[in-house]
């Protein structure tokens, strides 16, 4: 299936992804009453942060997501990639993100997925900031021609 301007989008893997993803978020809130924000639970695995998930879930739950990507892989073959940036700008990029997610408290994962859907109004405000953000640096992108 393929969108009208988005010749390589894949809308029924995202929703599966989304439902698969909503679903963890739903197991961990409810089951262990843990939100399952990314950077909280890699910041807890790796000793960064003292409070939080017990240490051990946190290191299954950092544990589980390449693992969780490589059995997908094994079973679909995988799916093509391409990062255009310099692997020197991905590390830069990543580390960025880092900051930002322990300036603003968490990450996409824990305020755009867990902490929306419990209306927390500290996560609407950061998932707003990180889609304006997103939207801003699309368009400066485009104005300075990195992108088309």
């Amino acid at each position: 299936m393929t969108l009208p301007g988005f010749p390589h989008a894949m809308p029924l893997e995202g929703l599966i992804g989304g439902l698969l993803i909503g679903l963890a978020a739903a197991i961990m809130l409810l089951g262990l009453g843990r939100i399952a924000g990314v950077s909280g639970m890699t910041a807890r695995a790796t000793g960064i942060a003292d409070s939080g998930a017990p240490r051990n879930l946190a290191i299954a739950f950092v544990v589980g997501l390449p693992l969780g990507a490589l059995l997908v892989t094994l079973a679909t073959g995988g799916v093509e990639t391409q990062f255009p940036a310099s692997n020197g700008t991905l590390i830069i990029a990543g580390l960025l993100v880092g900051i930002g997610t322990r300036l603003g408290s968490g990450c996409t994962s824990g305020h755009g997925v867990c902490g929306m859907s419990r209306l927390s109004p500290r996560s609407i405000v950061a998932t707003a900031t990180f889609m304006a953000s997103g939207f801003a640096t699309v368009a400066a992108m485009r104005l300075l021609g990195f992108i088309g």
